[in-house]
């Protein structure tokens, strides 16, 4: 049994996503080597992600807020299309996006997908804050804006599916046009992990 000390910080680092017993325990270990000065460098550096850093309030992205400012660089600048918004997964699945430079809108995101259809899927995902955002979008800094298309960017995974088939259903009564991303997205496939080439091919082709 490893000390209380060791196996408190395990069993943290073992509730981050993808990672098991096993690697949390590397990862203790490893910090255990590390200079104090380096510990303290990554304790601040925590510090300053809870502190400095907040979601924006229209598309839910961590940003750094210099002067309290409400939405992110993306939403706020004036050369973004506010007439076209893609729904994604995760952060990830935005940044892999952007790097495209195809995509001109806004983003919303989701927080993740709807695994099993049970009450507390729907519950940790942000659907009702998006029929907020697509329906009253001047209540979050865009005056006088109206989508025109909103596009379902959710993983090609069997959740991502279930999760994109719940959005169309949920948002066809508003009569926006509602398209996805072309399946040049391999099947089975994640976003933040797709080569730019094949992310700008989906955006473009989308239907």
């Amino acid at each position: 049994m490893y000390p209380l000390a060791i196996q408190r910080l395990i069993d943290i680092f073992s509730k981050f996503p993808t990672v098991g017993p096993r690697t949390a325990a590397r990862f203790v270990f490893y910090l255990q080597e590390l200079p104090k000065e380096k510990i303290d460098e990554l304790v601040k550096a925590i510090h300053e992600l809870k502190e400095k850093i907040h979601p924006c309030a229209f598309c839910f992205t961590p940003f750094q807020q210099e002067n309290k400012e409400r939405l992110c660089p993306i939403c706020s600048d004036p050369r973004r299309d506010k007439t076209a918004l893609c729904i994604v997964e995760r952060e990830t699945d935005l940044e892999a996006l952007e790097k495209t430079k195809k995509y001109k809108g806004l983003y919303f995101i989701l927080g993740g997908t709807v695994a099993k259809l049970r009450k507390r899927d729907f519950a940790a995902l942000r659907f009702k804050e998006l029929q907020e955002r697509v329906v009253h979008p001047e209540n979050f800094g865009f005056a006088g804006s109206q989508f025109k298309e909103i596009i379902v960017a959710t993983n090609a995974t069997g959740e991502g599916e279930a999760t994109a088939l719940y959005l169309q259903r949920t948002l066809a009564p508003l009569k926006i046009k509602i398209t996805r991303l072309a399946r040049g997205l391999p099947l089975g496939g994640e976003l933040e992990y797709a080569d730019e080439e094949t992310l700008s091919s989906a955006l473009d082709n989308r239907r």
